[in-house]
């Protein structure tokens, strides 16, 4: 490892700066300045200035004869070359003006250095002095050339005000944790049976599921001091000084133990090592090498807890998840439908809603939403509340809200021409009767031809009545059908179709393509997997992992699957279209129906 770089040595730069400032200043800047001064005129003036007796004072010198007129109060001095005149000393006399000193002589060489040089230099010396003492003393003053010091967020005890209590849908990351908080306040009872606390616990899950917050509410538990630091504040662009930020930071941590160090997205740092780093990646190494080290030299008995988060486990070293170091992996996953159901009642705690409002409704419909999304949809809920003049949140602005966060704003300035707005509705009846007329489906709760800000024209809302977590090959069919139907209505009544069905065709192609590649799902493939998942949490998209032959032949087999459960719709629909026409002209007047009116109306015979 590189040996860290001397602070000192940037103000060799500063001393380079000011020696230039004072080398420009006394070559061009003073000399200007004093010659603005004075103003030069040709001699003709100045004996025409003189024979008028407007001359206060002059003085004449070898190179220029200097002169001032005007008053008192606002002299102005001037200069013009002198002339072989002789009778210029008779009009001197005549004009009765006074002889003197116009402009200071000047200053003697040695006097003129020592105070246009040596009194600067003397002076920037001492306040390049101030500078390395207050850099040396750190603290509040610490200026941002001091790398070698971590920019960790210190919270003292109680301080973040957050508890478990306020963190909902985490029932066993928060189990998992007590142990921690435990220990910090009765580490003698660990000590007694020979019980050695984890020195770190690595949460894991995907973005907005309450990472940072669950820390957060440990330190809090705990009444312990709590080290806040992001992975990315420990790279630096000079080698050697993120290494320094981690001494630096556990350093501080043994001092103030017992308490919490937390560092959010580890993976910055923690990346697995390839042999291969140069440059940045060097200095990433270098830096996991110190954290590695620091991790392995502390004293778990101290109560020094080190938590970590990140959204990408599997790209994290080896060296860092073996035992003795992050002991310990915490999954924070989505919320259920329990879960989901409790985080809205915490956030539902700070705004005024009314008694009515069914969260568990809304929980139901919010079904893979994350903490944040949540707490996202309780504040549009306020927000929507403020702009219609109400005090208190009703169950149609959590309902809109649900809508806002899925699929955007209504889009009111986009208004759809009549054979756009017909087109539109019969694509989302096409979607919720297929839907109605399987088994195994979602029911709809809500069809809408108002066009979002997200790009939809209109969309399908279908709501599980409880929480699922398989999906049948039978369902995953059905759920393609009711994702084709909607272009498939398209080509029956207007015999074209339109671009509306982009993002169906998206869902329905990888679903059609996980059931062959991932479920084992098709005939010919059996319980073979084809491809893996990457970054779980961050999207979790697949890469095959197959020869090119096997994967032309799962794209045939993705169409056939695709074009047979589309088949399938349009036969439904052309079963039923008496059905479809009735529906999308009620849905066309209305512009928004409930699950409740479409049901009605698919099940009245007229």
């Amino acid at each position: 490892m590189k040996v860290e770089k001397n602070p000192r040595k940037p103000l060799i730069v500063f001393y380079l700066v000011v020696i230039g400032i004072l080398l420009l200043s006394n070559m061009l800047i003073l000399p200007t300045i004093m010659e603005s001064r004075i103003t030069e005129v040709d001699y003709g003036t100045f004996l025409r200035s003189l024979d008028a007796k407007e001359i206060m004072m002059v003085q004449v010198d070898q190179e220029y004869i200097y002169f001032v007129k005007g008053t008192e109060e606002e002299p102005e001095v001037f200069r013009t070359l002198p002339f072989n005149d002789d009778s210029l000393v008779d009009r001197l006399y005549a004009s009765g003006c006074a002889f003197g000193q116009v402009v200071e002589k000047e200053m003697n060489p040695l006097l003129a250095f020592l105070v246009s040089w040596v009194l600067p230099m003397v002076l920037f010396f001492f306040i390049g002095q101030m500078l390395m003492k207050r850099m040396s003393r750190g603290g509040m003053g610490r200026p941002m050339m001091q790398f070698g010091k971590s920019n960790a967020k210190v919270y003292v005890p109680s301080a973040t005000g957050i508890k478990f209590q306020d963190v909902a849908g985490e029932e066993e990351a928060k189990e998992a944790l007590q142990e921690i908080v435990d220990f910090l306040h009765q580490p003698e009872k660990y000590k007694k049976i020979g019980a050695v606390m984890p020195k770190g616990a690595l949460l894991v899950g995907p973005p907005g599921t309450g990472k940072t917050m669950l820390a957060k509410a440990v330190a809090g538990e705990a009444n312990v001091p709590f080290f806040s630091i992001s992975g990315s504040e420990f790279v630096e662009m000079f080698v050697g000084m993120g290494a320094a930020k981690v001494r630096d930071l556990f350093k501080q941590a043994n001092e103030k133990a017992p308490c919490i160090v937390f560092i959010d997205e580890i993976d910055t740092i923690g990346k697995k090592r390839d042999g291969h780093g140069m440059g940045g990646n060097d200095e990433r190494e270098q830096t996991l090498n110190q954290l590695l080290t620091e991790m392995d030299g502390f004293d778990a008995g101290k109560g020094v807890v080190i938590l970590a988060a990140t959204n990408r486990p599997e790209t994290l070293d080896p060296a860092l998840l073996r035992p003795g170091r992050f002991d310990r992996r915490i999954p924070v996953e989505l919320p259920d439908q329990q879960g989901r159901e409790a985080i809205l009642q915490v956030h539902a705690r700070k705004v005024h809603i009314e008694s009515g409002a069914d969260l568990s409704a809304i929980a139901r419909a919010t079904s893979g939403a994350s903490g944040a999304e949540l707490a996202n949809i309780i504040n549009e809920a306020a927000l929507r509340a403020v702009r219609m003049g109400r005090e208190k949140v009703s169950q149609g602005d959590l309902e809109e809200s649900v809508e806002v966060v899925i699929a955007g704003y209504q889009k009111k300035n986009k208004v759809l021409s009549e054979k756009e707005k017909a087109i539109v509705a019969y694509h989302e009846i096409g979607h919720a009767l297929v839907a109605a007329l399987q088994t195994e489906s979602a029911p709809v709760t809500k069809i809408t031809i108002i066009p979002r800000t997200s790009g939809a024209l209109g969309y399908t809302m279908q709501v599980e009545e409880q929480e699922r977590n398989l999906m049948s090959k039978t369902e995953i069919e059905n759920k393609i059908a009711t994702l084709t139907a909607g272009r498939a209505a398209e080509e029956i009544v207007f015999g074209n179709v339109t671009t509306g069905a982009a993002n169906d065709i998206e869902q329905a192609t990888k679903l059609a393509r996980a059931m062959i590649t991932r479920y084992g799902m098709s005939e010919e493939f059996g319980m073979v997997a084809l491809e893996t998942v990457q970054n779980q949490y961050l999207g979790g998209d697949a890469a095959l992992a197959c020869s090119s032959e096997t994967a032309s032949m799962v794209d045939k087999k993705v169409v056939e699957t695709v074009k047979r459960q589309y088949d399938k719709a349009a036969a439904l629909l052309k079963a039923n279209e008496e059905k479809l026409h009735r529906l999308s002209r009620y849905l066309y007047e209305k512009e928004t129906i409930t699950g409740e009116e479409f049901m009605h109306i698919l099940n009245t015979d007229e």
